[in-house]
């Protein structure tokens, strides 16, 4: 109910926005839609991976490698899987929640959200460039540890462990 309520909300609001200037409501919606050109193949693909993970191991599957049952070694692994992986937020959380109802447990995947926004491996030498060398080893340490804390807090919250 509340999603249709934030569509109608929208469309009224775009209404109003072509009421007052039909030309800057074009623009905006031209741009918009240019985002959401950009932004499609990368959500596409990343979910279609997700689904043929998914589809090729089952929720068990799932559930014994980063359900709640696996414990430090599931945060860890998710951890790191975060870490070394470069996927815009937009994608993350659909992704974390289909990975949650195959399974997955809420510390990992909070440590896996976590490092995936917070530690940038793939992003290194770019920081590197810009930060220096030991400014971006000690954020991406930092940033990796804190991960941890999110996980054990999260956990907390959900009934996790």
């Amino acid at each position: 109910m509340s999603n249709y309520l934030l569509y109608l909300i929208t469309i009224l609001l775009l209404i109003v926005s072509f009421y007052k200037d039909k030309q800057k409501t074009k623009k905006a919606l031209k741009k918009a839609w240019k985002a959401f050109e950009n932004i499609l193949p990368e959500f596409l693909g990343v979910i279609m991976l997700v689904g043929m993970v998914l589809a090729v191991f089952n929720a068990e599957f799932v559930s014994r490698i980063i359900g709640t049952q696996s414990g430090w070694f599931g945060v860890i692994l998710a951890a790191v899987v975060g870490a070394i992986t470069l996927i815009p937020g937009f994608v993350a959380f659909p992704t974390a929640a289909m990975l949650l109802e195959s399974g997955a447990g809420y510390m990992q995947i909070a440590a896996f959200i976590s490092t995936l926004m917070m530690v940038g491996v793939v992003t290194y030498p770019v920081e590197i460039k810009y930060f220096g060398k030991s400014l971006t080893i000690a954020r991406n340490i930092l940033a990796f540890l804190f991960s941890f804390i999110v996980a054990y807090l999260i956990g907390k919250v959900a009934g996790g462990m």
